[in-house]
């Protein structure tokens, strides 16, 4: 099955820079903004970007700083990226383009040509039989979609996937919706991220979210990064690491790859730092092997209880513990039966190293831990993060100024969608307010994750799909799977700003409804309306796009789930007037307020300058576990055993990328252009297999007994440990079948890929191997 074009492009290496954003930065920032719209429009648009009274970022969920915020700029270079992907003009995804090209002919076409084409202007749809997307009105689509929601056999049959970017107001309307229809199917993007966080959290200290704020970052003793690479990913998080290093913070980055945005940072906006050079970040760089994390940790807190042995009540909070904690003596009794050598060797590091981690923690308190996905997406992720807050409760860090567990969430707004009830598995609470203020009977029965609604869709036992933004097809692991089970599927629907691949492969029917941007005037009866997100933080605020949209035919979020209730409900009894609650988004957040806890006053509060924090009961010692203690947990480091020609494979991104946005074909800070096709090798391990640097190969995985093949990858030397590998997502998640995911959160363990590097059979004959080949198929 061809999915994508996998040609090879004119790889450029250099070497990779030794500092992040700088003058650099904000030249690409313009240059993306700028190339796709006039001056006015784009300057409008970078100057309201995450302001107070602006527009938040559809990027990242990194919180905006609780004090002033830059006058200048409060973005990142990917914010900028993002922004410039809303607000082209230059170009637009209308009729025209699905009138010169059929689906077939897109499919030739890579990801970054996909997304130039532009903004979406109008409901499209595709039938059975037909070659070409073409217009449809928004009431006909809308009664489409009904008549195939209201003829199955089961509301379970349908599946309504979220993506991070959806508002509060938009999340909470379509859960309410999805649950009036009859199911709790509603997986989103969280399922393939940070699932293993919150059901660490929940486990452990009651709540799945960070339990610090903004400036604790500030204020912080240490500051250790595990498995994230903020420089890429979440650039605005350097600015509170630099204030942090300032201000006295001596910072810990645990990462298999030397990433730059953890060495050093220069910000754009500091005199200082442009003429100065910036500021060195980590203090101690500690390049661990991939997926070794929880042997680290546990290496680490041995060393700790060693050394409160030699200097009882200095180094473990033992007031903490027995006052906050409980399993305190089953975690011991088991770390007593670790040699802290052989855990060392797990890592890859040395035993000097561990013990600087161990001298520059043991007499600090304000420990904040921050990971991503480098934790989350692994077979033993949950045990992994448990372990995390295990240190945090040694130390007692937890609920204190200046310390904390700080997962760093991807996608803007996924945890407001999971605030808001976006969850295959709502807590009886949640439906039973739902109840009371509704009036009907919620669906009680747990719906799909995302791995599981497609292993549904793949065997006939769901058949609409509807998907509120993202890119499903693309995200999700087992590309070719995926595909199968969307094309099987009677109905798919994607809510959409701009083209990409999941719209190319869909069921025998299709539409792509095209939504306002968060930089676009949403207009409703009542006027201009304004929705919130909230942030890493827990912090709540109000966003509101200033600019024309593209096209007079796009509607927001809420008024397509609201369109789409009334075409389904038509003929059946209704308490909610959905028309109502579009014509000012004030109806919603009413709602909003009588059904989730902490938004009292939600209309007023989020009104204010900066918006408001959620109760956090962690934040404060109160652990709303069963018991009302915070957890001390026993887990057991699971090392994947490799043969000699294998190797660890982990899913990497591009600094010009987020998530599945392709922004362009080169990764500045590690010295990669022109090519996402690339292999990440040690030098000694190229040398081991007789390889070249430069050289195509292919990399190979084999589950039960089935090779799966991601054709034509370039061989790249790179600083990584031996025996391990990284590439770019979403090229790689070929190799991963659906079913392997992390234990307890059935994430996807795209971080723990086993392969074996091959030559293209065009090779092994000796024959010129340039043909574009598939590089997608089983």
């Amino acid at each position: 099955m061809k999915l994508a074009p996998n040609a090879l492009n004119g790889l450029k290496i250099t070497k990779p820079t030794e500092t992040a954003a700088g003058l650099t930065a904000v030249t690409v920032s313009f240059q993306h903004v700028f190339r796709h719209t006039d001056l006015v429009r784009g300057w409008k648009a970078l100057y309201h970007l995450n302001q107070k009274d602006g527009y938040d970022c559809p990027s990242c969920a990194w919180p905006d700083p609780d004090h002033d915020r830059s006058t200048i700029a409060e973005y990142c270079e990917n914010g900028a990226k993002a922004v410039a992907e809303e607000v082209m003009t230059k170009h637009t995804a209308s009729p025209v383009l699905f009138q010169r090209y059929s689906v077939a002919e897109l499919l030739q076409k890579d990801d970054f040509w996909l997304g130039q084409q532009g903004r979406l202007t109008q409901p499209l749809v595709i039938r059975k039989g037909q070659t070409h997307y073409e217009p449809i009105g928004w009431e006909d689509a809308f009664h489409l979609i009904a008549d195939h929601l209201n003829t199955l056999a089961s509301p379970d049959e349908a599946v309504f996937y979220t993506s991070g970017r959806t508002s509060n107001e938009a999340a909470f309307l379509y859960q309410l919706f999805v649950r009036q229809f009859g199911t709790n199917n509603l997986p989103d993007c969280s399922n393939m991220c940070h699932e293993s966080t919150s059901v660490a959290l929940a486990e452990t200290l009651g709540l799945g979210k960070a339990s610090i704020v903004y400036e604790d970052f500030e204020k912080a003793e240490v500051i250790m990064i595990m498995g994230q690479n903020p420089g890429t990913n979440a650039p605005r998080m350097l600015t509170p690491l630099e204030q942090a290093k300032r201000n006295g913070a001596t910072i810990i980055a645990v990462n298999p790859l030397v990433e730059t945005g953890l060495v050093a940072f220069k910000y754009p906006q500091s005199p200082r730092d442009m003429l100065l050079g910036g500021q060195k970040l980590t203090d101690l760089y500690l390049q661990i092997r991939i997926n070794s994390d929880l042997a680290f940790l546990k290496a680490v807190c041995k060393l700790l209880l060693e050394e409160e042995k030699k200097t009882p009540g200095l180094v473990i909070n033992a007031p903490f513990i027995e006052k906050y904690t409980t399993g305190y003596q089953a975690f011991i009794e088991n770390l007593e039966a670790y040699d802290v050598g052989e855990l060392v060797a797990e890592c890859g590091l040395s035993m000097e190293q561990v013990q600087q981690t161990v001298e520059l923690l043991k007499h600090k308190k304000k420990i904040i831990i921050c990971w991503a996905m480098g934790l989350t997406q692994h077979r033993n992720a949950v045990e992994t993060i448990n372990e995390v807050i295990n240190l945090l409760l040694l130390k007692g860090s937890i609920g204190i100024e200046g310390g904390g567990a700080a997962p760093i969430r991807g996608h803007s707004n996924v945890q407001g969608d999971r605030t808001m009830g976006i969850w295959e598995r709502p807590k009886p609470e949640f439906l039973d307010k739902l109840k009371t203020v509704f009036g009907f009977e919620p669906p009680r029965k747990p719906g799909f994750s995302v791995v599981e609604a497609v292993q549904a869709m793949h065997e006939g036992r769901a058949k609409v799909f509807f998907g509120m933004g993202g890119n499903f097809l693309m995200a999700v692991s087992d590309t070719n799977y995926t595909a199968e089970a969307l094309q099987r599927c009677q109905l798919t629907v994607q809510v959409s700003t701009k083209l990409n691949r999941s719209h190319l492969i869909h069921g025998e029917t299709a539409l792509i409804l095209p939504c306002l941007a968060r930089s676009d005037r949403d207009e409703q009866a009542s006027g201009d309306q304004f929705v919130t997100t909230e942030a890493t933080t827990g912090v709540v605020q109000h966003s509101k796009g200033m600019l024309e949209p593209v096209s007079k035919h796009l509607k927001s979020e809420p008024a397509i789930v609201a369109g789409l209730a009334k075409a389904v409900f038509q003929n059946r009894p209704t308490p909610i007037n959905w028309d109502q609650l579009v014509s000012n988004y004030d109806h919603i957040r009413d709602l909003i307020e009588q059904v989730v806890p902490g938004f009292e006053r939600y209309n007023e509060r989020v009104r204010k300058p900066g918006g408001f924090y959620l109760p956090n009961g962690p934040r404060e010692r109160k652990f709303t576990t069963k018991d009302g203690k915070a957890h001390f947990t026993v887990n057991t480091p699971d090392r994947i055993a490799l043969q000699p020609d294998e190797l660890l494979l982990m899913t990497i991104r591009s600094h010009d990328q987020f998530n599945t946005t392709v922004y362009g074909r080169d990764d500045r800070y590690r010295g990669i252009h022109n090519e996402r096709r690339v292999v990440l090798l040690h030098a000694d391990d190229i040398a081991d297999r007789g390889l070249k640097p430069q050289q195509v190969v292919n990399l190979q995985s084999r589950y039960d007994g089935n090779i799966r093949t991601a054709e034509r990858f370039v061989v790249v030397p790179y600083n990584i440990p031996r025996g391990c590998a990284a590439a770019y997502f979403p090229e790689t998640n070929v190799l991963l079948p659906i079913d392997q995911v992390a234990k307890g959160s059935l994430t996807p363990t795209s971080k723990s890929i086993v392969i074996t590097v091959t030559l293209p059979a065009a090779e092994k004959t000796g024959k010129a191997g340039n043909q574009e080949t598939d590089g997608t198929h089983r």
